[in-house]
């Protein structure tokens, strides 16, 4: 959600605006102003798939200006030649929009490769040069943003580097811009020591953390969704709702991540920074804008609202796949996975009941789920309604209605559903359940972008709105650590088998509350 500025000026540090342009006017979009990134850890598979795919394809819509620099690092002895074909390579296989040479050409001419290790004093001096190259042949206007697509324990020694060799201030108006991606810490304390290391050398205004959900159209249709219509908000409380389940599943395992993984989990590993991000766009108040400011103060008042149960044992499950058939194919279990201790207590399944104390959610509880190996990939916010206190219809007709609920679809199948009653035809009166359905893919000629085109196109204009500032980081982990520290003293992970929906153990957990998950 942007505020109508002229945004292209603030992503450019420009000093004035645009005269000729007028602010309201929406139908011009947001394009950068003159600047370039920097990507440490180039040849990973993040900056692969992802980054550099989106780089080429907000280039190809326009939306970067026509001397925007791109700058790797990493270990390899690459010239600049083979990063360009490297990222060409990457364009081609993963890029959402078609392949245009022109824009191609156009963008390859400000490829620039350095070779180095963090701890490499020449390399960050060669950087430095190469930045300082790009400005006086590129146009950037000394405006950079360092995507940091390393493990978490190189980012205090990328920043401090960037802080020695004076790369992490630009000179008048330009600005330097920090990109981190999760995991921000393994923990409350470890979060605060990065943010104590990454502020000491950037602003915190000038940080964005990158959670690649905030990222997603239906995400940020969120906030359109309550905020743009009448009619839900009268509705979207504790005299109304029952419950909430957020759930994201992943129908694959950990493939080749075990070295990150393992002493990770489920729990660090999403709740504490995608379900936790979608529980407070749902239940958050309305800000009194879409300046970040605004909105980060409503997710940080709902954030510091969320109590944990008083009993853990009973309110929270963590479970592990096993050994199982799923799709046709026998997969292994996770202890059985290559690089994985067999005495591993890590979760690859997390379930939690959360509730918030405040005058719109008292009493409502807030179960959130997410695993690997389960029945499909899908990602959705369900809201579900309360029973209608009183039915007047015969003995019978109504025993196929269900509750009502608003069924948010993260990913896939993009869009919202709508479930309640209606009568079936027919002489006698019988109510049962029905849907209403929006898919983006219907209403909307236009495809929806890549999370990550979105995100570095708002880190290059300077917009915050879809990152998390510290203060959210460090509340979530305030949430989960109690948790992570209650299974860390209290037996091993339940066990569930590749291709279902979870352990037993976390059935009977809504069991005991009345409830049942939904089946995405």
């Amino acid at each position: 959600m942007t505020t109508p500025t002229n945004t292209s000026a603030q992503g450019a540090g420009g000093p004035a605006d645009n005269p000729l342009r007028d602010p309201l006017d929406r139908r011009l979009p947001r394009i950068a102003g003159p600047s370039g990134l920097v990507i440490f850890g180039v040849t990973g598979d993040l900056s692969r798939k992802k980054l550099m795919p989106a780089v080429y394809d907000l280039a190809n819509r326009g939306l970067l200006p026509p001397g925007f620099a791109l700058v790797g690092f990493a270990r390899r002895d690459w010239a600049d030649e083979d990063f360009a074909q490297v990222v060409h390579d990457s364009v081609k296989e993963h890029a959402r929009t078609p392949f245009r040479e022109e824009v191609w050409q156009q963008l390859a001419e400000g490829m620039r490769f350095v070779p180095g290790e963090f701890d490499d004093d020449k390399a960050f001096e060669t950087l430095k040069s190469t930045i300082e190259g790009l400005d006086k042949a590129r146009g950037t206007g000394g405006n950079f943003a360092f995507y940091l697509s390393v493990p978490p324990r190189f980012f205090p020694d990328v920043v401090q580097q960037l802080k020695k060799h004076g790369l992490s201030q630009g000179n008048g108006d330009s600005w330097r811009r920090a990109v981190i991606e999760k995991p921000f810490g393994h923990d409350l304390a470890s979060a605060q020591q990065l943010n104590r290391i990454v502020h000491d050398v950037f602003p915190p205004e000038q940080v964005f953390r990158i959670d690649h959900y905030l990222g997603k159209e239906t995400v940020q249709n969120i906030l359109a969704l309550r905020f743009a219509n009448t009619m839900y908000e009268p509705i979207w409380n504790r005299s109304y709702v029952d419950h909430v389940q957020i759930t994201m599943a992943e129908d694959i395992g950990i493939g080749g991540r075990a070295g990150y993984y393992d002493g990770i989990g489920a729990a660090r590993d999403v709740i504490q920074n995608h379900l936790l991000q979608l529980l407070a766009l749902t239940t958050m108040e309305e800000p009194g804008s879409f300046h970040p400011k605004a909105l980060t103060a409503e997710k940080l008042k709902v954030l510091g609202a969320v109590v944990l149960p008083e009993d853990l044992g009973k309110h929270t499950v963590r479970a592990q796949y096993t050994h199982a058939w799923q799709g046709g194919e026998e997969v292994l279990g996770y202890l059985e996975e290559e690089g994985i201790d067999s005495k591993s207590k890590t979760d690859t399944y997390a379930a939690i009941k959360l509730e918030i104390n405040n005058r719109r959610w008292a009493g409502v509880p807030f179960y959130l789920r997410t695993g690997k190996r389960l029945g499909r990939r899908v990602t959705e916010i369900a809201v579900v309604f309360k029973r209608a206190p009183y039915l007047p219809f015969e003995s019978g007709a109504t025993e196929e209605l269900g509750q009502n609920a608003l069924v948010i679809r993260v990913q896939p199948d993009e869009g919202v559903t709508v479930r309640f009653g209606s009568k079936v035809p027919g002489t006698s009166t019988e109510v049962r359940d029905v849907t209403m359905d929006f898919a983006y893919g219907e209403s909307f000629t236009e495809s929806s972008p890549e999370a990550y085109e979105r995100l570095i196109l708002d880190v290059l204009l300077g917009d915050a709105n879809l990152f998390p500032r510290h203060q959210e980081v460090e509340l979530s982990w305030n949430i989960l650590d109690p948790i992570e520290e209650y299974w860390d003293k209290h037996g091993r992970p339940a066990q569930y088998a590749a291709g279902t929906w979870g352990p037993a153990e976390a059935d009977e957990m809504l069991a005991r509350d009345g409830r049942s998950w939904r089946r995405p």
